[in-house]
């Protein structure tokens, strides 16, 4: 029989049964997309946690009291630290000798900024840090200039804008050398930043950036801030944690054998976190849609033992006119995998389509996971092949003269 023909018969053989074929294809559209659903948003999701790692300095080592990401609630002993604060930066920079470029990083409060008529929503983040913020956030001046030493030593009411804010204030006007106004205070605009894009609605570009220490005399300078450092090379990251570390632990009196009470990143240890929270993703969605295709594979099997009944008559025309045993197999098992690949087809576009969701909603590139796709449709033919062996097995047995008086 050609393989034409096995497909007709396939075809005819799920629409003489609607309600029954229905059903099954059901349970293989939803353990098929199941599976590319949940792999589908783990790789937009994945896709998009890099393109955002790659806007950040891969060779920046991060410092902050607790861990930068977090599972589940934090442990006594960890909420319990004492603060980072901007002495302890201070001091970090004094002794650091592979390390370079070090930067306060502390949003200090949400404002509203004013020049003249025009005014920003009150959600603005007045961020304090000194000239080596730009670069280790990978910031790029579209005009003006960077924080200078002095501005940073002698508390100078200068600031940089984020690109939000520069739209929002001077639609008609050139930034630069203007005079801003939020929190009752005047600063003139120095610098303005091109513009980097947001994260799950969270704009990296709706900030101001003033010197810590004018931050520190309008709003105080008792909290708790993150820190971060500049690896001299990609290659001398592990070298630059290293000092960190132990610097950190003699500025905070961490006694030896106690374990360390402040959290270092970079991009390597924030990559390693995420993986492990998609593979955790990944194996929870094969999970479900290996228990649904099992059920769904017993559906298959039902739905051609019913088939194999219907035409006794059938196997056993062909049986007489020459047929093989091997023949009357491959034709059932045929049949089988052509209806689990056809559940696996709408499962599958079901499932990159409602995947892709996430990325609209992030707003970033959508993503087709091939690999499950190859895997989706593998994964097909093996249920195909497992569970259309023995209804296939049982057609080749039947005897061809009681097949043909079957009524």
């Amino acid at each position: 029989m050609h393989i034409k023909e096995v497909l007709v018969q396939a075809f005819e053989s799920l629409r003489s049964s609607k309600l029954r074929s229905s059903l099954t294809l059901l349970a293989l559209v939803i353990g098929v997309f199941s599976v590319i659903v949940s792999t589908t948003a783990v790789a937009v999701l994945d896709n998009y946690f890099k393109n955002t790692m790659s806007l950040m300095g891969t060779d920046v080592v991060n410092i902050s009291r607790t861990p930068s990401i977090q599972m589940g609630s934090l442990s006594d002993d960890i909420r319990n630290r004492k603060d980072i604060t901007f002495e302890t930066a201070e001091r970090l920079e004094d002794l650091m000798r592979v390390g370079r470029g070090m930067s306060p990083d502390e949003v200090f409060r949400a404002s509203e900024i004013k020049y003249k008529d025009e005014e920003t929503e009150p959600n603005v983040y007045v961020r304090g840090s000194n000239e080596n913020y730009l670069s280790n956030n990978s910031y790029e001046l579209e005009d003006g200039r960077n924080f200078t030493q002095d501005d940073v030593q002698y508390g100078r009411n200068v600031v940089i804008l984020g690109k939000d804010v520069q739209d929002v204030l001077f639609k008609n006007e050139y930034p630069v050398g203007k005079e801003i106004r939020f929190d009752g205070k005047p600063y003139t605009v120095i610098g303005i930043l091109g513009a980097k894009g947001q994260i799950f609605g969270q704009s990296f570009d709706n900030f101001v950036l003033i010197p810590y220490t004018t931050a520190m005399n309008a709003y105080g300078g008792n909290r708790n801030i993150n820190i971060q450092v500049r690896a001299p090379e990609i290659d001398f990251i592990q070298q630059t944690v290293q000092e960190v570390t132990g610097i950190l632990r003699v500025v905070r009196k961490v006694s030896p054998g106690e374990n360390n009470d402040f959290e270092i990143s970079t991009n390597e240890t924030l990559s390693g976190s995420f993986d492990a929270f998609t593979g955790a993703l990944y194996i929870g969605g094969f999970a479900i849609g290996l228990i649904t295709l099992l059920g769904a594979g017993i559906g298959v099997m039902n739905i051609m033992l019913v088939s194999v009944s219907e035409r006794t008559r059938e196997i056993g025309v062909r049986k007489a006119v020459g047929a093989t045993r091997k023949a009357i197999v491959s034709q059932f098992l045929t049949e089988t995998v052509f209806i689990c690949q056809l559940g696996g087809i709408i499962g599958m576009i079901l499932g990159i389509g409602v995947g892709n969701l996430m990325a609209v909603w992030i707003e970033t590139e959508a993503v087709i996971p091939v690999w499950s796709v190859v895997g989706g449709f593998l994964g097909m033919l093996i249920v195909g092949l497992i569970f259309g062996v023995y209804p296939a097995y049982k057609a080749s047995k039947l005897d061809p003269i009681e097949s043909l008086r079957y009524e």
